[in-house]
């Protein structure tokens, strides 16, 4: 979240309201302290989880937890991830071309359907 100084400004002015002069340091210490405590337990989490792991994983970072990010930064080399790049804009060209040549005929036969005679079935209505 990205607060501005007006909307920090409003929040404290709040805090003020509901809370009182009075209540507000206390409130903002336990706020700190929790807030310090769960960072705590988070760096506690990141480094039993790269004990577990092992050296192997020293530089592993939770976005990796991502497919996408794991096999591009483990897997990949730069070079391969230019080459797959480039095949996917080449794709999307195609697909864009295949596009418009579909839009083209299906504008074509609907012109053509409007210009063409309708066809005229025989009745009978004496054949019922």
């Amino acid at each position: 979240m990205d607060f501005n100084m007006v909307e920090i400004v409003l929040l404290g002015g709040l805090a003020i309201v509901i809370f009182g002069p009075e209540k507000l340091p206390e409130l903002a210490r336990k706020a700190a302290r929790v807030l310090a405590y769960l960072r705590k337990i988070s760096e506690d989490a990141r480094g039993q989880l790269r004990e577990e792991l092992g050296p192997e994983f020293d530089n592993f970072s939770l976005a990796d937890l991502n497919p996408k990010t794991l096999v591009a930064k483990h897997l990949l080399s730069g070079e391969e991830i230019a080459d797959f790049r480039e095949m996917r804009d080449e794709a999307i060209a195609t697909g864009q071309i295949v596009k418009e040549a579909v839009d083209e005929a299906n504008g074509v036969a609907s012109t053509a359907s409007v210009v063409a005679e309708p066809r005229v079935v025989p009745f009978d209505p004496e054949a019922t």
